[in-house]
């Protein structure tokens, strides 16, 4: 591209398509032809989007379109900047009002990212346009370190967290006070607080708002707003791990917290209890969206976690769900009984909603009435017939089973069985011929049965009414688009298969590396890893009272029990995950 070096100047479509052409990356006919009949709007775009917006194969790179960052990351080649890619999670956002005002940026298109004790690392589109350099320069008595992004994520993030930033700082002077009460054990020794803020104030609705869409945006699982001695933290649940997205006025925080409890029909002013409450909103791109809300009291104030349940998500294909042929057949063949009772196990956040919900919706036809009991009814279903136990009018989960054998069902699905009276009325509604789903909390499916006898079920009540246990967690899989093949590591893999008496040998492992389509995490998106222990006759008579679990689970895998090391492994053969996820996940060996 030539420029002058010793003038400003706006970056033009001309010179940047002769330079693409001279390098070989476009087709000189093909510009041209595009440039006559250019569209007037084009002419106010910046030229890399208009570019863009062809998706061009790049001539150099047969199998690669010269899409935004591809011609971002060209642009700074060419004028001697660093590229950097927008992480929105790893910018300060209250800290970019110190550095310029959002006219300022929004003149120059340019944005602050990252403020350091000796410079400040900003970011621009027009690399040839220094003016505003000086300017700051001056202002900020540091260095500017300029760096080529991405002119649309830019104008997106001007406009985002300018007006977030604003929004704060207006919410924060209107709500000055914190809420009395046992809010904040520190602040009992504060006299003179008044009242909490008013919490339908315009501002603090607009950072609801973003921080919906900024959630629903970045894939989070869950959103906490946590409470802290100085500010609060904004954090979201990504691929089962948290990210620090924001730190905010404590008071800003506590008025976000009462607007939400509000629309999810909750008691405002009650802060002494936990609460449970959900909303259904709908995403930008017209998705209906749940979210199921917890309230907990906090050292520092509330603490509020919301459940992001989206529907088309919720409900998967066994396949989606991440079921090999073997778990498959084997959950089929147990949920296809006409009565008997069925567990699903493992931590909170491991799937098991998902998998009962998307069981429960294959079953579910005109002919069947599937009735569930739930602690809170996650995700509303047409095809179910849901209750939700409420503590307050003395409906738990014994009392709940009770009045749902009433109610003529064929299935029921029970959310957890969480003790004796509970475990002993889902069996009963399996001896008296219904099919029962539920849920318990065991590292993996042969200990299931054990928790069963520990909490007082007599073990031939077990040999006649246990069809199976599945036990489930959920495991990162590697980004498609940059995964790369790696050296396989024989201890690491003798160390997963520890303790099963089958050989499995080890395919082509790949590792994560990074790309921006993951966030350069190396990983996009989990799938379930199960361990299926269907009960057959000869295992139905080592259920005892006083039974060798470590035995039961030998006898388990002679009878097709694949424990959940080997599920993750299969994940490393076929290329979904690696090494390091499936140890993390993974139960350790047991020694036999």
């Amino acid at each position: 591209m030539k420029t002058n070096p010793t003038l400003d100047h706006p970056l033009s479509l001309i010179p940047i398509t002769e330079s693409l052409i001279e390098e070989g990356r476009l087709e000189a006919d093909t510009v041209k032809h595009w440039l006559k009949k250019l569209p007037a709007k084009s002419t106010h775009q910046h030229p890399l989007v208009a570019l863009a917006e062809q998706k061009w194969p790049d001539l150099k790179h047969p199998h690669q379109i010269l899409d935004i960052e591809t011609l971002t990351q060209w642009l700074a080649q060419h004028s001697g900047l660093d590229y950097h890619h927008i992480d929105p999670f790893k910018i300060d956002i209250p800290a970019i009002n110190k550095v310029m005002s959002a006219a300022f940026a929004e003149r120059y298109k340019i944005l602050p990212l990252q403020i350091k004790p000796s410079e400040v690392i900003i970011a621009t589109a027009q690399p040839f346009i220094r003016e505003w350099e000086i300017q700051l320069k001056q202002f900020l008595r540091q260095d500017i370190h300029r760096v080529v992004a991405n002119p649309t994520d830019i104008d997106l993030y001007i406009a985002e967290f300018y007006s977030l930033a604003q929004s704060v700082k207006s919410a924060s002077e209107n709500n000055k006070t914190s809420p009395n009460g046992i809010a904040n054990f520190e602040q009992l020794m504060q006299l003179g607080r008044n009242g909490p803020s008013e919490a339908n104030d315009q501002h603090i609705a607009r950072i609801c708002d973003w921080l919906f869409t900024y959630a629903f945006d970045q894939r989070a699982s869950d959103i906490h707003l946590e409470p802290r001695r100085e500010t609060g933290h904004i954090r979201f649940r990504i691929d089962g791990l948290l990210h620090e997205v924001y730190h905010i006025p404590i008071s800003v925080m506590t008025a976000m917290t009462s607007r939400i409890k509000i629309m999810g029909r909750m008691d405002m002013v009650e802060k002494r209890r936990p609460q449970d409450g959900r909303i259904k909103t709908v995403s930008a791109d017209g998705r209906e969206v749940e979210l199921r809300l917890s309230t907990m009291p906090t050292a520092f104030g509330e603490k509020m976690v919301m459940r992001v349940f989206d529907p088309k998500k919720l409900i998967k294909s066994y396949s989606d769900l991440g079921f090999e042929n073997h778990d498959k057949t084997l959950w089929q063949q147990m949920v296809s009984e006409p009565n008997g009772l069925i567990l699903v196990t493992g931590p909170t956040g491991s799937g098991k909603t998902t998998t009962l919900y998307s069981t429960l919706k294959d079953l579910a036809t005109p002919q069947i009435n599937v009735c569930t009991l739930e602690d809170p009814i996650e995700m509303i279903e047409p095809r179910f017939n849901q209750m939700q136990v409420n503590p307050l009018v003395n409906v738990n989960f014994a009392n709940g089973i009770r009045t749902l054998m009433r109610q003529d069902p064929d299935i029921l699905m029970v959310g957890e069985i969480r003790d004796q009276e509970t475990a002993e009325m889902a069996l009963q509604a399996a001896l008296t011929g219904h099919l029962v789903l539920s849920t318990l909390h065991t590292n993996d499916a042969p200990s299931a049965i054990a928790r069963l006898i520990d909490l007082g079920i007599p073990a031939y009540l077990l040999q006649s009414t246990l069809l199976g246990v599945m036990a489930q967690r959920l495991i990162r899989t590697l980004c498609p688009h940059c995964k790369i093949a790696c050296d396989p590591d024989p201890s690491d893999w003798q160390k997963l298969t520890q303790g099963w008496p089958m050989t499995l040998a080890q395919g082509q492992p790949f590792a994560p590396t990074g790309c921006l389509k993951c966030r350069m995490s190396g990983y996009l998106g989990r799938i379930g890893i199960y361990e299926t222990l269907l009960l057959t006759p000869a295992l139905k008579k080592l259920i005892k009272t006083e039974m060798d679990i470590e035995s039961f689970r030998q006898s388990a895998f002679k009878e097709g029990l694949q424990p959940l090391r080997i599920a993750g492994a299969m994940k490393i053969n076929a290329g979904i995950s690696n090494m390091e996820e499936a140890l993390r996940v993974c139960p350790p060996a047991l020694k036999s």
